[in-house]
């Protein structure tokens, strides 16, 4: 996988380029987002979407020590996704390695750029400590109600104007987020704008962002997400093609 599209002409050119993959408008980098991230140019970006490890699922070191498929699904052992990395660090490591790539992901922003991060409920509060600390402004919370999941039926679930769609069927991520839900939330951006998604993951917000007429960069470490995730992209957007 060596295509290098015009996506890629903002990085370092003394950069040695990773595996990669891409296309009209996408790109995914295969590597460690904390290297890669530094590797961009200044002002590259008009906008952050990301869904990075949240190192939580557990009230205990011991249980967010679990595999992420232990902790984020309830798939038998036959049919469970391939489990992701960074997602085992104590709260506080966990900020603090948010903080940095976050850091890194504001010098490579325009002026201005949104940053977008999908979070739960027991790491909101480091996150917005992280957040503000690597140099962003805090502006608050958006609610995606998973419909089915948490919070339990006849309990509080949020108030109106939040974003209502189920957990997509025929996952290839453990903790993949609706296509819709993404193709409205990438609208953040400005239009034609470039967005990156440093936790490329399944690929879901480099795939809505061109969907929705933006240019994207992906950055994934895991072989086997960084494989689903591209193998996704081209089967997607070339069958769109095939249809036009």
């Amino acid at each position: 996988m060596k295509n290098t599209p015009e996506t890629l002409n903002i990085l370092n050119p003394d950069f040695r380029m990773p595996e990669h993959c891409g296309g009209d408008r996408w790109s995914i980098l295969h590597g460690d987002s904390l290297q890669i991230l530094r590797q961009f140019e200044p002002n590259s970006f008009d906008a952050i979407i990301t869904d990075p490890p949240y190192a939580s699922g557990g009230s205990s070191q011991t249980t967010k020590n679990r595999s992420t498929n232990e902790k984020y699904s309830s798939m038998s052992k036959e049919k469970a996704l391939p489990d992701f990395d960074s997602d085992q660090m104590d709260q506080l490591s966990w900020m603090f390695w948010t903080a940095a790539w976050l850091q890194d992901a504001r010098r490579i922003a325009k002026p201005g750029a949104p940053v977008c991060l999908f979070i739960d409920w027991r790491q909101l509060p480091a996150m917005t400590l992280a957040l503000q600390w690597a140099g962003w402004t805090w502006r608050g919370v958006a609610v995606w109600d998973k419909v089915a999941s948490r919070p339990q039926k006849g309990r509080f679930r949020c108030l109106p104007g939040v974003f209502r769609y189920p957990n997509p069927q025929n996952r290839i991520h453990v903790t993949e987020k609706p296509l819709q839900l993404m193709r409205d939330v990438v609208q953040i951006c400005e239009p034609g704008g470039r967005i990156l998604d440093p936790f490329a993951g399944a690929g879901t917000t480099v795939l809505a962002a061109v969907q929705e007429g933006y240019e994207a960069v992906g950055i994934e470490m895991s072989d086997a997400y960084f494989f689903r995730s591209t193998e996704r992209l081209k089967t997607a957007l070339e069958s769109e093609v095939n249809q036009n």
